[in-house]
């Protein structure tokens, strides 16, 4: 892991500046913490061991506030990465991890931030094995940014495209909506709802594992709903696949302190990221026994919709009385800053 101090200002971690403290973070909190084989040669690159087919995915992190109820930026910097991976069918393997660290960031913080990542690693099943530290001024950093990049191997009955959806195939949710960006919400403003919502990050690489030793090439498509929430994804598909998606209003997975909240502010949970939950479309035949995998780690999971050919490009929501209407793209960000 390489370490640069180039800056006018300097790092203040309760160790001073410059190159030797610098050192010493790095032994003492991120190799001390994150040690293994590989990342304890302490080489500017990683020597890997990898067969087959590969993916690759980065991602930048800078949610704020940094810490929220049910994680903070380390966790959902390797989730993040670690669920981009696994939405390709892929098994992730090793992550790069760099950090951008404000000058006079809490010692303590940074510290608990390195252990979440230690853990969700760990629970992901990953490594991390190089990286990077580098520290702004103070002012030019808020506090942390978190970059990560990661290689999976894909698995070999994995066939998942945009391409492969066809009219009847059955649009699965994984799990309750909007709970992160929610979460994230409350924190920043300081709001109570009755109960905490906590988010949903976590690593879905296991899940999506046991989806495709079970079901192959049945998984037509998989992507998390992070940014823009469900909506963004389902047009996603419908843009790019030239197909419609008739949605179920009422199957919606969605917390009822969570939906309360949406509520109160004005939202639309469709719209409301998330950083534990993902699409799959596949076909009708199977749908009932994906959906059956799926509830096994979340009885949320649920058959939100259809893939049509009646409305190309356009979500069409029916209510539970028997109403319709358009789901429109996500204009601008509702909520900005929530990974």
């Amino acid at each position: 892991m390489q370490t640069n101090n180039q800056t006018s200002g300097i790092i203040d971690l309760q160790y001073g500046g410059g190159g030797e403290q610098m050192n010493k973070l790095l032994d003492d909190v991120v190799f001390h913490y994150l040690r293994n084989d590989i990342l304890n040669v302490r080489h500017d690159g990683a020597f890997l061991d990898l067969e087959g087919r590969l993916a690759f995915s980065t991602d930048s992190y800078v949610v704020s506030p940094l810490f929220f109820k049910g994680g903070n930026i380390g966790d959902l910097a390797v989730n993040g990465t670690v669920n981009d991976l696994a939405m390709c069918g892929a098994v992730p393997r090793y992550l790069s991890l760099a950090f951008i660290i404000e000058e006079g960031f809490a010692m303590q913080r940074f510290v608990d931030i390195v252990k979440s990542i230690r853990m969700a690693a760990s629970h992901a099943g990953v490594q991390v094995v190089t990286g990077d530290t580098k520290v702004v001024e103070h002012g030019k950093g808020d506090g942390i940014y978190i970059n990560t990049s990661g290689i999976g191997t894909l698995h070999a009955r994995a066939a998942i495209g945009i391409d492969n959806i066809r009219e009847g195939d059955a649009v699965l949710v994984n799990a309750s909506i909007a709970t992160h960006g929610m979460a994230i919400m409350s924190e920043r403003e300081g709001l109570q709802f009755g109960s905490d919502i906590v988010s949903d990050t976590a690593p879905l690489n296991h899940t999506v594992l046991t989806l495709m030793e079970r079901f192959g090439g049945g998984i037509r498509f998989l992507r998390d709903a992070t940014r823009g929430g469900l909506a963004s994804i389902l047009h996603e598909i419908a843009t790019a696949g030239c197909f419609g998606i008739d949605l179920v209003e009422e199957r919606l997975p969605v917390l009822s302190d969570v939906r309360n909240a949406c509520e109160l502010l004005g939202l639309d949970p469709v719209y409301v990221a998330n950083e534990g939950v993902f699409i799959c479309v596949v076909p009708d035949s199977i749908r009932e026994a994906v959906l059956e995998t799926l509830r096994i780690e979340d009885p949320a999971a649920a058959h939100i919709g259809t893939i049509t050919t009646d409305h190309p490009g356009k979500i069409i929501s029916a209510s539970a009385f028997g109403g319709r209407h358009v789901v429109h793209p996500l204009v601008g960000e509702q909520l900005p800053r929530i990974c």
